[in-house]
């Protein structure tokens, strides 16, 4: 058995949590042990912590960038010594409908999560990547493009496959007419891959705080969500709206700006209670969501992330400080995603 040092939340009503020893397996014929040196804070890391899912005694953390350190006897995708990613799965049942469409992420049998999942061989929980080393099958381990820094490319192992998925089925391209409901770890991402995919993009937002960020990072314009007459003329003018907004909110405002056979995708909060139905009739509109993205999604993602040079606005934080991250992130107060520099672990 390995042992290696991470941040365990041991009370759910406190964002403190608590250096701890970590066991990690042995390593199968197919694994490979990566010393985890970047982990974002994710904002579901922040709800299960607080028992979202009826989760206790969690090492968070499922967006992370690190260095190969050990493989198993049967692994050829990857060296020591090489840079690696690792996002929100770390395992399915290979053999269902969407596990042979490359939809990993959506397994009938249920995915292994990387923290808070169920090991599909022996048993044992998962525990996550706020932690120096990280145990997984190759086959769920990613490439990380030399062009990428690791610390800014870490959230896009879930913010940004998050929003990449829904853009891609959605085809959006040049024409598209793409908004972007909400500014922050998830929002700003989802504008700057849309702008790259040659959309036009406008961010949804309750005021004009983040408008000069927006049009940094690649949108066209802001409609405020809580001004009447922006909404009104913005009626009927979006094939797609991305919704990655994570507190509770109405759905109804965001659905007028739909056009014909438009899509609302909530990604933010998918927990939300829907609209009624017929304000999705009057349009054909629809509302949807996505989780993540497979192996192949997510691959794509990072190969069109480096050739773009898109990576997270971040701010990085030694893991010790932990605890400020997330009361900040409670607090909304970041720009626009908090990263962890592990290396404190060592000491």
């Amino acid at each position: 058995m390995r042992t290696t040092t991470g941040w365990q939340s041991l009370d759910p009503d406190s964002n403190a949590l608590t250096r701890v020893t970590i066991e990690r397996r042995d390593l199968r014929p197919d694994d490979i042990a990566v010393r985890i040196d970047y982990c974002g804070v994710c904002h579901s890391d922040l709800h299960r912590i607080h028992g979202l899912l009826g989760e206790r005694d969690l090492v968070p953390g499922h967006e992370a960038t690190g260095v190969v350190v050990a493989t198993g006897a049967e692994v050829t995708g990857f060296a020591v010594g090489e840079r690696v990613a690792i996002g929100t799965i770390i395992d399915s049942c290979g053999e269902c409908a969407m596990c042979l469409a490359g939809q990993e992420n959506y397994c009938y049998d249920h995915p292994t999560t990387t923290y808070g999942g169920t090991d599909r061989i022996d048993a044992t929980p998962t525990v996550g990547a706020y932690s120096r080393e990280y145990v997984l099958r190759e086959k769920f381990a990613f490439h990380l493009p030399d062009s990428l820094a690791p610390a800014a490319a870490a959230p896009l192992m879930c913010a940004g496959v998050s929003v990449w998925e829904p853009l891609r089925a959605a085809g959006v391209g040049p024409g598209s007419r793409v908004a972007v409901a909400g500014l922050g770890g998830l929002g700003h991402l989802a504008v700057k891959l849309a702008a790259a995919l040659g959309a036009e993009v406008t961010v949804l937002s309750r005021s004009t705080a983040k408008e000069r960020d927006a049009l940094r990072l690649g949108a066209s314009g802001l409609v405020v969500t809580t001004d009447e007459a922006q909404v009104g003329a913005a009626r009927g003018r979006f094939d797609l709206i991305l919704d990655t907004i994570s507190a509770d909110h109405e759905f109804t405002p965001l659905i007028s700006m739909l056009g014909l056979d438009g899509t609302l995708c909530v990604v933010g909060n998918p927990l939300l209670a829907g609209p009624k139905l017929r304000e999705l009739g009057t349009g054909r509109k629809k509302l949807t969501s996505s989780g993540t993205g497979g192996l192949r999604q997510t691959a794509e993602m990072l190969e069109f992330c480096a050739a773009h040079d898109i990576t997270a606005d971040v701010e990085t934080l030694p893991s010790s400080e932990v605890e400020t991250a997330l009361n900040r992130l409670a607090d909304g107060d970041v720009r626009y995603r908090f990263v962890l520099d592990l290396s404190d672990l060592d000491t």
